[in-house]
């Protein structure tokens, strides 16, 4: 039998939350709780009646799409079987054995496992109430740092920085560190932090931002990804990427979705009309919830032992939120939103739970 590389035998593989049996409902994969727009489905239709060719290898409607949409350089722009392809790529190209690569406490864990396979050393700063910090970031950082991951919005906490603080992480890092600003949950945030002066530090030098189509504009199922990146990343970045990595119906889809601002806007707007409904009827019931700025809310509980016994319970009523153990927060939960009704549903058991 052929072995593997010895560092990849000491890691286990990215888990996905566990969806029990086919008829639970799904509040933990953070998918929308609504369609994607008509005009995107539309021509994914249309797309599957020519299956023969391939894909185009510089994803030019899609890029020019996203670069008339946040008025960015597309040249400067890549796309990804989803932002996950484009954080592997990034440690791939970037940091490798001896290196290190800085998350944060309660980071997205996908960067951990993608910094073990490169085995490249995975640190975590310290975050402060469910919050990246940029002091504990600082510190954590040493002369073998090569990269650091902040996800902001947060990835499971759903909190978030302001552009001042990413700012000055941006200021006081060294210039040969690499920053990626993970905003796979950007758009529910905007109202809040203008992306634009996001997207500008990226002409400061060494700094990514990545988005994604999976959430906002709920296209979770054709894996669609960008980022904005500094020329010579790019160049880099190109020799790893798959040339075909998205298929023709999924750029086709992600380009008439991201045209769509106004459909995908309304999907933001009432996501967070009902997250917030939500949140606060959790807090009415003695639950902890971070104010979050993303489409789930992180709940925490009274101790593990009740919040184990919440989810036995919401999965006896076919209800399955994502448990937090892998990130050491064992006594909490995270919900994604869904529908009212569903969400109407979940709160019923939180309620019977918490007497």
């Amino acid at each position: 039998m052929i072995n593997a590389r010895p560092h990849l035998e000491r890691i286990a593989g990215y888990a996905l939350a566990d969806l029990g049996e086919s008829d639970l409902i799904s509040l933990a994969q953070n998918e929308s709780a609504f369609e994607a727009s008509p005009s995107a489905i539309d021509e994914g239709k249309a797309a599957c009646s020519s299956p023969e060719r391939y894909p185009d290898t510089e994803w030019s409607d899609l890029r020019s799409a996203i670069g008339d949409v946040h008025q960015l350089d597309s040249s400067r722009i890549l796309c990804g079987a989803g932002s996950m392809e484009l954080i592997n790529v990034i440690i791939r190209t970037f940091a490798g054995p001896a290196d290190e690569v800085v998350g944060t406490e309660y980071g997205y864990g996908y960067v951990r496992t993608a910094a073990s396979l490169t085995d490249a050393q995975y640190l975590k700063a310290k975050e402060i109430d469910c919050t990246v910090c940029v002091d504990e970031i600082l510190n954590t950082v040493s002369p073998s740092t090569k990269i650091v991951f902040v996800c902001n919005p947060g990835n499971p906490t759903g909190t978030m920085i302001s552009h001042d603080e990413v700012s000055r992480l941006r200021r006081t890092l060294s210039e040969d560190v690499l920053l990626v600003i993970d905003q796979a949950y950007g758009e529910f945030a905007d109202d809040y932090n203008d992306p634009v002066h996001t997207f500008e530090l990226v002409d400061q030098g060494n700094t990514v931002v990545t988005r994604s189509l999976s959430k906002a504009y709920g296209l979770a199922g054709i894996r669609v990804g960008w980022g904005y990146f500094p020329k010579d990343v790019t160049t880099q970045m190109r020799k790893v990427l798959s040339p075909n990595n998205i298929s023709v119906p999924a750029q086709v889809m992600a380009t008439a979705a991201m045209r769509d601002q106004k459909h995908m806007r309304s999907i933001v707007h009432r996501t967070i009309e009902i997250r917030e409904r939500f949140a606060d009827d959790c807090r009415a019931l003695g639950l902890d919830v971070p104010q979050s700025h993303t489409n789930f809310v992180l709940i925490r509980f009274p101790s593990s032992e009740i919040a184990a016994e919440a989810d036995r319970q919401l999965r006896a009523h076919k209800l399955v939120l994502r448990g937090m153990g892998p990130y050491g927060l064992a006594e909490c939960l995270r919900a994604t939103i869904c529908r009212q009704d569903i969400m109407d549903r979940c709160l019923e058991v939180l309620k019977e739970v918490m007497r």
